[in-house]
């Protein structure tokens, strides 16, 4: 198969450096420097520690990437989502497409698969690529599997088919609603094991709270649609336990640099990468409410974020409330 990948960023860069064993793979920069350090030094500034496989094509014309691919895969941040298939949508071409992103859309509040449906309503081969995946283990070949979501279940079957390798698993599913909020939502609640981890309160601490963030990522999920099952898997459960325990987590270590003190602006000053979880807490927080569900973690993680609460405080408001059936 003929993948473009759109978005060279860690992401984009470990899928490429995967698929590249049984695809042909060209890989586009949207900065053209970028592009050309890439092609030439066949290091990613967003994976230093790998080099690109020699069979993946750098592009940094979006018109040459896209023009003969079967499959494209949208690997940008979420807020790059809409402006890079407004950018698809201006060529005649009509290939399969997936995005690899997660979280909301800044300033709408929409999932990727709304965002999609709007600039491209008439594209029906679409889905969503998510999954317990931090992008190194990826691109060093380590052992992963994720999931690819689509409404038209065989376009579902026959995609996961077609990318799933040895390395990395990939599984079908038609919960697309589900697994974009499984993907959203988890990234809120490692900001919570974050500050937890980085308050020191231990491991019974960190496991509570990935218990009660699962509950809380059902709860919501359900009601706008998803299916209980797939947030007992891969995209919800394993995700969530994925990144609030792994030390390459961006949105945990966001939880442990407010648990030392640091402000929001500092912390992301100094990851220079996108953290979902900070993106995302608001819309989650809204979209709750709208429904009258209880999301506690969430309200206490944006109370964190933008109401300038401190975070010990917030984690003894957590364990101060009333005890409940499970």
């Amino acid at each position: 198969m003929k993948i473009a990948i759109l978005g060279a960023g860690a992401w984009g860069s470990a899928l490429a450096a995967s698929f590249s064993s049984r695809h042909s793979v060209c890989l586009w920069a949207r900065d053209r420097a970028d592009a050309e350090s890439l092609a030439s030094t066949r290091r990613s500034r967003y994976l230093p520690e790998i080099p690109l496989p020699d069979s993946i094509r750098v592009e940094a014309s979006l018109e040459s990437a896209i023009r003969d691919a079967q499959l494209i895969v949208v690997a940008t941040a979420t807020s790059g989502l809409r402006e890079t298939l407004k950018a698809v949508s201006a060529f005649e071409v009509a290939p399969e497409l997936a995005w690899a992103c997660k979280g909301f859309e800044r300033g709408t509040s929409r999932l990727p698969h709304e965002v999609v449906a709007e600039v491209l309503p008439r594209a029906t081969h679409v889905g969503a690529l998510s999954g317990p995946s931090f992008a190194l283990e990826v691109a060093r070949g380590q052992p992963t599997a994720i999931v690819f979501a689509s409404k038209d279940a065989a376009f579902a079957t026959a995609t996961s088919a077609a990318l799933n390798g040895e390395r990395l698993r990939i599984y079908s599913s038609t919960d697309v609603a589900g697994v974009e909020l499984g993907g959203a939502v988890k990234n809120v609640i490692a900001i919570a094991a974050g500050i937890a981890d980085g308050l020191g309160l231990g491991r019974n601490a960190r496991a509570a709270l990935v218990t009660r963030g699962l509950a809380e990522i059902v709860r919501l999920g359900v009601a706008l649609g998803g299916t209980r099952e797939t947030f007992m898997g891969l995209t919800g459960l394993g995700d969530l336990v994925l990144t609030c325990t792994g030390d390459l987590s961006r949105n945990r270590e966001v939880g442990v640099r407010l648990a030392s003190g640091k402000t929001l602006e500092v912390i992301l000053g100094e990851l220079g990468h996108v953290a979902e979880g900070v993106q995302s807490a608001q819309p989650v927080r809204d979209l709750a409410r709208a429904r009258s569900i209880d999301m506690p973690i969430t309200d206490a993680i944006c109370a964190v974020l933008f109401e300038g609460r401190v975070p010990a405080d917030a984690v003894r408001q957590l364990l101060a409330r009333d005890p409940k059936a499970e």
